[in-house]
């Protein structure tokens, strides 16, 4: 930790040094309010089941994972037993509330109540930092994300004034110029400049906030599933094993990622720009994934028989979430995965038959061989990450 970030204007505020990759109560209690917006998202999926209303999920799914990303990466900074902090991220997840609760709604009369409250928090979290870290390093890098942030929030509330046909065009102009800030340092030419190396950033506390929320992302599996089952009524054969792929699947996409990214985070690239790749990024897809696995979920055990939508789906969420893998790798480990580009493609074979022949196959048809896909992915990940611990413990 930085000297001027141990002893900052605000007493109290900063992480003490010997704390730094603690993720406080706070933040656990932060996280429950994505509980809810990833449900949100996985019945607005579900319900606009089109390329259209995929466009739709994504952009709003991309200012929810903005808010909580900038959030998570600003508590690497702040104490989480300090009043003031818990004060802020109480704000903070009333405006993520605010959010989630338009969310099915944020393309018609709700839009202006979700870009409102994300922009809310784009500026408040920011002005928090410069004020509680005044005259330092960390204050400096904050002026140039609230420049940007106030850029990006021009768009999300003129898109929010718009008809839904166009809003959907803006907001994905104000998507880029969130998620370019980092890429360009923040940088405004003569005005603001923050570059990587001067954010100092704790692996540890991000790959742990990482790891919770991508676990928050699975259970919705588990919560949809089981709302399913109980709006279905009746328990019969085919529900009961449409349950069991479905569990299955969760276990493997589980297995996957903590053999991939459940290990000590000191072993890969430490710079922050590889960390911001690693876990802005990467994570944001392997969260979508997830998300995506869960409709899938759903649709499995309510629908009877194939269709292109329900097999889109299906190979859809694992291949964004491998996106979010190999994007993880590069970022960490400098290395191209071979074993995620072959699993991808054995993927869009799969995904492909079943949209053309759907028809003629059972939904189990798509299930089990997207399913021993992601498990042999799994064995040979977890086999991997052992025999190169074996080899460095040599």
């Amino acid at each position: 930790m930085t000297a001027e970030s141990a002893a900052p204007p605000w007493r109290g505020v900063a992480r003490h040094a010997d704390r730094r990759s603690e993720v406080g109560p706070v933040e656990l209690f932060f996280d429950l309010v994505y509980v809810f917006a990833i449900i949100q998202l996985s019945h607005v999926l579900i319900d606009h089941l089109s390329w259209h209303g995929f466009a739709e999920t994504a952009v709003v799914f991309a200012a929810v994972w903005w808010g909580w990303n900038y959030t998570a990466w600003a508590m690497n900074w702040l104490n989480p037993s300090n009043t003031a902090v818990q004060l802020l991220n109480a704000v903070l997840m009333l405006a993520s509330l605010g959010m989630a609760v338009a969310i099915p709604y944020a393309f018609g009369d709700a839009g202006l109540l979700f870009a409102g409250c994300f922009v809310f928090m784009g500026i408040l979290r920011p002005v928090f930092m410069i004020l509680a870290f005044k005259g330092g390093q960390t204050a400096s890098n904050y002026r140039a994300l609230l420049s940007w942030s106030a850029l990006a929030g021009v768009f999300w509330i003129a898109g929010a004034l718009l008809p839904p046909d166009v809003r959907l065009w803006v907001w994905l102009l104000a998507v880029a110029i969130d998620y370019a800030a980092p890429l360009v340092d923040f940088t405004i030419p003569g005005v603001v400049r923050a570059p990587m190396e001067r954010w100092d950033t704790d692996p540890g506390h991000l790959a742990e906030r990482n790891r919770l929320v991508f676990i928050i992302a699975l259970g919705e599996s588990i919560l949809l599933m089981g709302g399913a089952l109980a709006d279905e009524g009746v328990v019969d054969a085919g529900n009961l094993l449409s349950l069991l792929l479905g569990f299955a699947g969760l276990t493997v996409l589980w297995w996957n990622y903590f053999a991939l990214a459940g290990h000590d985070v000191t072993a890969g690239q430490g710079g922050t720009g590889a960390l911001r790749f690693a876990f802005a990024y990467a994570h944001a897809l392997m969260v979508l994934g997830a998300i995506v696995v869960a409709v899938s979920m759903e649709l499995r055990l309510t629908h009877d028989h194939l269709t292109p939508g329900l097999a889109l789906v299906t190979v859809g969420g694992p291949l964004i979430y491998l996106a979010g893998n190999l994007l993880f790798l590069r970022s960490r480990f400098g290395r191209i995965a071979r074993s995620r580009f072959i699993a991808a493609a054995l993927l869009a074979v799969i995904g492909a038959v079943a949209a053309v022949w759907h028809d003629h196959l059972p939904v189990a048809a798509v299930t089990l061989p997207v399913l021993v896909v992601m498990a042999s992915l799994a064995v040979l990940t977890a086999r991997s990450r052992s025999a190169a611990g074996a080899r460095s413990s040599g």
